[in-house]
């Protein structure tokens, strides 16, 4: 008898992380983001929207951090909001697998990473049109606060 309630013990909490996984993933799915593709277009769309740039340093293959944030910040449907209606989004990836992106972004991100010395991974920098630095965050912390965060550096661009 004992036998039987562990094997459906453990059939039940397998069934149910299962299924619990596959929501995540479709969750993830059903939010996209509009990054752009260049950083110099992420500054003339900028200057035409007159929104500030949001550049987000990551190693996408490689930092746990940033991946914790990718799926807890920027798969939200509440980020999602706030990107479309008051930012301009570009990711300076640093991936450790050279070929995920292509040399000459490879080069444009580095170059970001010394110009703004970016030292660790995650980093958020906002910069308006011209390039100029109006906000920075860097490391992991609670997802709840990059909102205040975000929206202070919106309201005072």
């Amino acid at each position: 008898m004992n036998k039987v309630i562990l094997l459906f013990t453990i059939c039940f909490f397998t069934i149910t992380n299962i299924v619990a996984q596959e929501q995540n993933v479709q969750e993830l799915d059903s939010v996209t983001l509009n990054w752009e593709s260049t950083f110099k277009s992420a500054l003339k769309k900028s200057k035409k929207e007159n929104k500030p740039v949001l550049i987000y340093f990551t190693g996408s293959d490689w930092c746990g951090p940033c991946k914790v944030l990718d799926k807890k910040l920027f798969h939200t449907e509440k980020f999602k909001a706030i990107a479309e209606k008051d930012l301009i989004l570009y990711e300076a990836d640093s991936p450790r697998n050279i070929d995920i992106i292509s040399p000459e972004k490879l080069e444009i991100n580095n170059d970001l990473k010394r110009q703004f010395k970016i030292r660790s991974f995650p980093t958020l920098v906002f910069v308006d049109h011209k390039g100029k630095m109006i906000g920075y965050k860097k490391g992991l912390i609670l997802t709840e606060y990059y909102y205040p965060f975000i929206e202070s550096v919106i309201e005072n661009y």
